[in-house]
């Protein structure tokens, strides 16, 4: 679930600055496209990869200054060009797709981050870069944004990811609280997971509140679509302790409702 996240936190269109929707749309695009690649349809993990590899190509075409084969990298041409963004951020993306084809577990908490540095990060850096704030300490302030994002999804879907054979929790940290891959089958959710969970939700909201500041140093709606996203990433950390952290049963998701009663507090936060 590489993009999962930014879906679960959907902003109205008319928060985006005008003159940047079509960029943001091409990233999107691309990201979407390759993610579905590695996750979607009945084929053969070799398949996956190939499809993947055919996107290395167009990047590597773009690097090389050679016209892309296909419309959506004459997009991607087009906006690396125009807005200064890194190629790399585009290939730490597909690194991360194609991790998700080869790798299902994950030993530390340091492993899972640095899928989350491949797999969320670069497409909050790509936006810092298109909001023209892209400093070291603003790039730092995404990534944790970013990265507890990518967190939060994968505590909110664990029954997802394991139906595709994938655990996101690190192993050391279930040992560590007593869980097993049985009890994810199983779904068991007596005190050990609760007390894992509780654990790795309390760092992912500790994560994403470290990048609040970057909500005030983004001009206008970028900033008001920012304050709104980590009002919902706090939402949904709060309906995953509100149902015992059973996941399993009771999948916690924003509604309508939800994004009405966050309005206020993003507006003013």
């Amino acid at each position: 679930m590489s993009i999962g996240h930014y879906e679960n936190f959907p902003v109205a269109s008319w928060l985006l600055p005008a003159a940047l929707r079509r960029p943001i749309e091409v990233i999107y695009t691309f990201a979407r496209n390759a993610d579905d690649f590695a996750d979607e349809g009945d084929v053969s993990d070799a398949q996956r990869l190939s499809s993947l590899e055919v996107y290395r190509a167009e990047l590597d075409r773009i690097g090389r200054g050679e016209k892309p084969r296909t419309a959506l990298f004459d997009d991607v041409a087009t906006i690396i060009a125009r807005h200064e963004l890194p190629i790399a951020l585009f290939y730490d993306l597909l690194d991360a797709f194609s991790q998700d084809v080869t790798k299902k577990r994950y030993a530390s908490f340091a492993d899972v981050l640095d899928y989350c540095r491949r797999s969320a990060n670069p497409i909050g850096r790509l936006l810092v870069h298109l909001y023209r704030r892209a400093t070291p300490q603003n790039l730092a302030y995404s990534d944790a944004i970013c990265s507890a994002l990518q967190l939060i999804n994968f505590w909110q879907d664990v029954a997802v990811d394991y139906a595709k054979d994938r655990i996101y929790l690190p192993q050391d940290e279930m040992a560590a609280h007593g869980v097993s891959e049985d009890d994810i089958r199983l779904q068991r959710c007596g005190a050990p997971w609760q007390g894992l969970m509780q654990f790795q939700c309390r760092r992912a909201r500790d994560l994403l509140e470290s990048g609040r500041p970057l909500a005030r140093i983004l001009p206008g709606r970028a900033g008001l679509e920012l304050r709104f996203v980590l009002a919902g990433g706090k939402r949904i950390l709060d309906k995953i302790a509100a149902a015992g952290y059973d996941v399993f049963r009771r999948r916690p998701v924003l509604t309508k409702r939800d994004w009405i009663a966050l309005a206020p507090g993003a507006v003013f936060a």
